[in-house]
């Protein structure tokens, strides 16, 4: 899914499909956390360093679709609650907002793990309502807190129709140390992702493959 691809759709019908709402104010602000960061693929016209409070970055999300399957699901982000959030926040032009809501829609709400909410983020040129996709912990995709041992196996096997989700973690952590926000814990659930990927599973003794309950294979 392209953002020219989504404006060839009836933009507001697909973002009242997903529960997207309009914008609170005139500009449609977007607040990025994982891939958005560093891919987010539509038209923007400013975009800031931004801070949300009360919720924090976390690989606790099963990807069914864009990086991994249903029977081999990989881990991509979600904001969970408590912390802080720091990412990028993005001012899209009124007149294509509907279009950068109909692709959002199609690329981040492709099960309803995420939630839609606009909720204030922090900027140092003052503070913006934004779209922020908070995980549904009540979802049958959301991994939880997982032992860095187990988000690694995930993460070193599962591939989805847009990759791996080792290159997903990898991309971000790169993007994220370059904008000044390292975390070792992350880094270290990618450095053994790697080498388990390198890795023969059938002719080593890595450990138990990560179990994935069967409802958690089931696809909306």
């Amino acid at each position: 899914m392209t953002f020219s691809t989504a404006m060839s759709h009836s933009s507001t019908h697909r973002c009242q499909e997903a529960r997207i709402a309009q914008p609170p104010s005139g500009s449609l602000w977007v607040f990025g956390y994982g891939s958005l960061i560093w891919r987010p693929d539509f038209p923007f016209i400013e975009a800031h360093e931004a801070r949300l409070y009360g919720y924090h970055r976390s690989l606790c999300v099963w990807s069914h679709v864009h990086r991994g399957t249903p029977d081999q699901p990989g881990l991509v982000f979600g904001l969970d609650q408590g912390g802080c959030c720091r990412g990028r926040v993005y001012r899209v032009d009124e007149a294509s907002q509907w279009q950068v809501l109909s692709y959002l829609a199609e690329r981040e709400l492709t099960t309803a793990v995420y939630q839609p909410r606009y909720l204030w983020v922090h900027t140092d040129q003052g503070r913006q309502h934004a779209l922020c996709f908070v995980v549904d912990k009540a979802h049958h995709q959301y991994a939880g807190a997982l032992t860095p041992d187990k988000a690694a196996l995930a993460v070193a096997r599962a591939v989805g129709k847009s990759g791996r989700s080792l290159d997903y973690l990898a991309a971000t952590l790169s993007e994220l140390e370059a904008r000044g926000l390292p975390s070792r814990h992350l880094q270290s659930i990618l450095q053994q992702a790697q080498t388990l990927s390198c890795t023969d599973f059938a002719h080593t003794d890595c450990g138990e493959l990560v179990q994935v309950p069967d409802v958690m294979k089931e696809s909306l």
